[in-house]
């Protein structure tokens, strides 16, 4: 029962991925200098997430349309990310965005919240 319910699952991530691909607009255009500046910032920003979650298409949709090329750190099962997201964050939620600011690192969870953030941040 389990692994049919990692299935359907699975399967769905993938209806919900191809969506994503075929609907995405265009990303928010910058000028070089401001885009490697955006670049520069993004270093201390990395998504933890799951490929099927639709929470987690949401947010990389958002970070699409805004153009943040954050890095994203897959929690799947047996994953050092998802160690890494359990120690720091305390829970094993996606989607997390892991926010290092002046030696200090936060984590924000839920995906309304991480798009606001990068909304208010980054447009």
């Amino acid at each position: 029962m389990k692994i049919l319910i990692k299935c359907i699952r699975n399967l769905l991530g993938c209806i919900i991925m191809s969506i994503d691909l075929v609907t995405r607009g265009s990303k928010l255009k910058r000028t070089q200098e401001k885009q490697a500046q955006v670049n520069k910032e993004l270093e201390n920003l990395s998504l933890y997430q799951h490929f099927a979650c639709p929470f987690c298409t949401k947010t990389r949709r958002a970070m699409h349309k805004l153009n943040l090329p954050i890095q994203m750190r897959s929690v799947t099962q047996g994953s050092a990310f998802r160690a890494e997201l359990l120690e720091g964050g305390g829970k094993v939620t996606v989607p997390c965005l892991r926010i290092e600011e002046n030696g200090k690192v936060n984590w924000m969870y839920e995906s309304s919240d991480i798009i606001s953030y990068l909304e208010k941040r980054f447009s």
